[in-house]
């Protein structure tokens, strides 16, 4: 699976959709109990707080008080939702264990395009999707697996979050390597934090790629820009003939045009948006060592102004031997401009 940037350039191909194979949500009946338990003491705490103060009404207290945990949406995937004490949210959905909102005082940071299916019909087009064990096209099916099968809960707070991906027919029909994935994904007080921790289970070394493909909301794209390490450091313009080379000369990264560039050696950037006002810092802390840009300029569809991807990537193939780890962190802090 190893790929060089050089051979990306020649072989890029445009993401396809694939139908996913089934896969079983592992979740106890004594862990959603305990979590429905957890979640009616709140409801009877924050219930007498607001009447005791004559705060809105019992039922409104309870229902803020409910809206953490397991959840379900319209079409029948499950997802949970953290919430913190200052009110921020995160939801989390199993299928692709894909983080598809962060909310801060009400503003959205995470996009989903507006054409995602969210019926397990296809990846979600959308949210910090993964991209493991490859990223891109390869060996395997485009962007690999993990976007497209059901995570399983292993365990989940209020504020956060642990999910786990383990071989299955699936997966070993394509890559049949003895792997551990689990996802942590903590909303704290001041920032949403994720933790990507893979371990090889087996003797052998295997290698992957790992990505997160991250959507962020841009309230137009005349309001938008990107800071970062960027200036004089070489990319990949994939949408110059069959990939060129390229050197970045701006300090700040505007976009008026369509967008796949890979940047390698960039994990600091800095989202700006002076339509809301808004900053996002994107903290690649361990692990992903590059960003991709990516934004599809003009499809209405895909509902190109008001999104950009800003990823997290680990580009170059890592080899993990037998007993190995590998942990990729990053998060997400909002700001005022």
């Amino acid at each position: 699976m190893k790929l060089s940037l050089a051979l990306l350039a020649s072989a890029f191909a445009a993401t396809s959709a694939f139908i996913p194979a089934a896969t079983t949500v592992t979740i106890s009946r004594s862990f959603t109990a305990l979590n429905a338990s957890r979640n009616r003491d709140k409801v009877a705490s924050r219930s007498k707080w607001a009447e005791s103060r004559g705060y809105g009404t019992v039922a409104e207290a309870a229902a803020e008080a409910a809206a953490t945990g397991l959840m379900t949406n319209d079409d029948g995937l499950e997802y949970v939702r953290l919430a913190n004490e200052a009110g921020d949210t995160s939801d989390i959905y199993l299928f692709g264990g894909v983080v598809t909102s962060y909310k801060v005082g009400g503003q959205e940071f995470i996009a989903v395009r507006p054409d995602a299916k969210m019926d397990g019909s296809k990846p979600i087009s959308g949210g910090l999707s993964h991209c493991w064990p490859q990223f891109g096209p390869g060996e395997i099916q485009q962007h690999g697996f993990a976007r497209n099968v059901n995570w399983t809960v292993k365990s989940m707070t209020d504020t956060t979050v642990e999910l786990e991906m383990a071989p299955s027919d699936y997966t070993k029909e394509m890559w049949d390597k003895e792997f551990l994935c689990t996802f942590t994904v903590a909303l704290e007080d001041d920032k949403l934090s994720t933790k990507m921790f893979v371990e090889n289970k087996g003797e052998e070394s295997f290698d992957f790629q790992a990505a997160l493909h991250s959507y962020f909301t841009v309230s137009a794209l005349d309001n938008f820009s990107i800071a970062g390490s960027f200036a004089g450091k070489e990319f990949l313009n994939k949408m110059v003939g069959e990939g060129e080379m390229q050197t970045e000369d701006r300090e700040e990264i505007t976009i008026s045009e369509e967008y796949d560039r890979v940047y390698m050696g960039v994990n600091d950037p800095v989202l700006k948006d002076t339509g809301s006002g808004k900053s996002l810092t994107v903290m690649n802390t361990a692990g992903y060592e590059d960003t991709v840009l990516w934004n599809p300029y003009g499809d209405e569809g895909m509902g190109y102004n008001n999104f950009v991807c800003v990823e997290s990537v680990k580009f170059d193939p890592v080899t993990l031997e037998g007993g190995s780890t590998w942990t990729g962190d990053m998060a997400l802090k909002a700001g005022d401009l």
